[in-house]
């Protein structure tokens, strides 16, 4: 964690903390909770100085701007405590982990008068639809992608916004971890690097989005699909440390 020392000076004396000697990776910090509070007040302030000038340079119309992480908060480590933030608003899991708390994400997208101000949707969404939602904006061919244009979305036409039968997640590490979006289920299997028939959890994300409650043995039809669906999206790694599925 760093961050200018100006703005770790507005809030020291702010939060209980101890120094951070660098001894479980990452660099030293005197300051762990006053240098992430300062990360995240950094960040936001140099977005702002962007969106400024675009707006200066009177390109603000004819501009979208979208901002979104890459995954959920780290993990505990190098001074850092995602739950004393509550970074991941109680979602289980972290950076690194396929429940939602390491792969729910924020995702902001800012054009004056094409996306309504103050909306927000709940379209099942991900990274790999940049490229074709970009590819929408300029006109251009979208190929050789698995990735869905949420272009309609953004403009509020939601009733033209086509949508994914299901989101496949696939991470070699930790313990080697497979997750199936398919609507308001989701499976996640984990250990698959000791177990390769590790089971399934199952979870409905529509009354446990904190993925609480197992309810794979109520449900083997899911079970049927989700291994359906890995046979069919999955690809042999091209570096043999990261293959754990075949």
């Amino acid at each position: 964690m760093q961050a200018p020392e100006e703005w770790i000076n507005k809030y020291k004396g702010q939060f209980d903390e101890q120094p951070y000697y660098g001894n479980n990776g990452y660099a030293a910090t005197l300051y762990p909770k006053s240098t992430y509070a300062a990360m995240v007040s950094y960040l936001d302030a140099q977005v702002g100085i962007i969106l400024e000038k675009i707006k200066a340079l009177g390109l603000d119309d004819n501009t979208i701007v979208m901002f979104s992480s890459d995954n959920g908060a780290t993990f505990k480590t190098g001074g850092f405590d995602p739950t004393y933030f509550n970074s991941m608003a109680g979602l289980r899991g972290t950076k690194g982990d396929l429940y939602e708390g390491g792969i729910r994400i924020p995702f902001i997208a800012k054009w004056p008068g094409k996306i309504p101000a103050g909306k927000t949707s709940d379209l099942i969404s991900s990274q790999i639809d940049f490229f074709a939602t970009i590819a929408d904006l300029n006109g251009q061919k979208k190929t050789n992608t698995d990735g869905i244009s949420f272009l309609p979305e953004l403009k509020g036409k939601s009733n033209d916004q086509k949508k994914h039968e299901y989101l496949y997640f696939e991470f070699s590490e930790k313990t080697g971890q497979i997750a199936v979006r398919l609507g308001d289920w989701k499976g996640v299997k984990s250990n698959m690097k000791k177990n390769k028939n590790a089971p399934w959890e199952i979870y409905n994300l529509k009354s446990d989005e904190k993925e609480s409650v197992d309810v794979a043995a109520q449900h083997p039809e899911l079970v049927k699909k989700f291994e359906e669906i890995v046979k069919k999206e999955h690809t042999g790694a091209q570096i043999k440390v990261w293959e754990f599925i075949n």
